[in-house]
């Protein structure tokens, strides 16, 4: 995406908000997630989303540029009926952004943006400033094409969905006897990560269903975060503090990043330097780096 549409707030927790709920949106607006996402998908059914486009137009109108930088839009797939009709009435209150479900391959985001960038400029937004996060694996097809996206119109992020997955493949259930995802999703959750890599964008963890086992949660955010996940989903309030203090680098994570950093920039011919008891090489380096990244911008 243009680097004149890249939102310039974090990303860590990304709270979903009913659209058919005007008092859930306006806690989760004043509450801590990174983003908040009012849904018009799954958790609005055919008879209410007419209303639902009103109710979350209406509350974006009510918000400054800054705030509704972290208010965001879930519309509907560019497969089904309500997608032309949610982004008419949800483009013009400027939202910060788009999530597309369901998608099945980079020519979608490339269909949303041409939708997106007419709405853009019928209403004097800059075209393009407006990004995108894509649901990547909801369906069996879309698990052969996350490796696609790179260059992808608006593109700032990408995730997976287990649910939606689950039940494009017929599966009881997307869990082991173990209570652990199964393999199949979790080769979703590493396409994902892989194919947001290649594509230079985000990637987010998806949900976490059951938002009163906070300490799962928690081990599973820091477990996602090692293997190169920067933010993760949430559908409950109560699991944004959680999800925010997992993908936040720690002082000591940021000092020893630090500490990486200076002792190459002090030996710049060095491929490999001693530390610690150990050799850092120059993939040590990108991934401290990185890490400052997160905090520093």
């Amino acid at each position: 995406m243009n680097e004149t549409s890249k939102p310039q707030i974090r990303m860590r927790s990304w709270l979903f908000a009913p659209g058919d709920s005007e008092k859930k949106m306006t806690k989760a607006a004043e509450g801590e997630a990174d983003i908040v996402i009012f849904d018009l998908e799954d958790s609005v059914v055919e008879s209410g989303k007419s209303d639902a486009r009103t109710a979350i137009a209406q509350i974006l109108q009510g918000k400054s540029e800054a705030e509704r930088a972290r208010l965001w839009v879930r519309v509907n797939p560019l497969d089904g009926a309500w997608t032309a009709d949610d982004l008419a009435v949800i483009m013009p209150a400027r939202p910060g952004g788009i999530m597309l479900p369901k998608s099945r391959g980079r020519h979608d985001v490339e269909e949303l943006d041409r939708q997106m960038t007419a709405l853009e400029v019928e209403n004097g937004i800059e075209p393009g400033s407006t990004p995108v996060i894509a649901l990547v694996t909801e369906t069996a097809a879309a698990m052969f094409t996350t490796g696609d996206y790179g260059g992808a119109p608006r593109l700032a992020a990408m995730t997976w969905g287990a649910e939606d997955l689950a039940d494009s493949i017929g599966a009881q259930s997307n869990k082991d006897f173990e209570g652990d995802f199964a393999f199949t999703y979790k080769l979703a959750r590493s396409l994902c990560l892989l194919g947001a890599a290649a594509a230079e964008v985000v990637p987010i963890e998806t949900i976490d269903t059951n938002f009163r086992d906070l300490e799962a949660l928690r081990h599973r955010a820091i477990d996602v975060r090692r293997q190169g996940y920067r933010g993760m989903l949430a559908i409950h309030p109560a699991q944004v503090p959680v999800i925010n203090e997992a993908f936040t680098p720690s002082e000591e994570e940021i000092a020893e990043a630090r500490e990486i950093v200076d002792l190459f920039e002090a030996n710049p011919g060095a491929g490999t330097i001693g530390w610690k008891g150990g050799m850092l090489d120059r993939p040590h380096l990108s991934r401290a780096h990185q890490l400052l990244a997160q905090v520093e911008g």
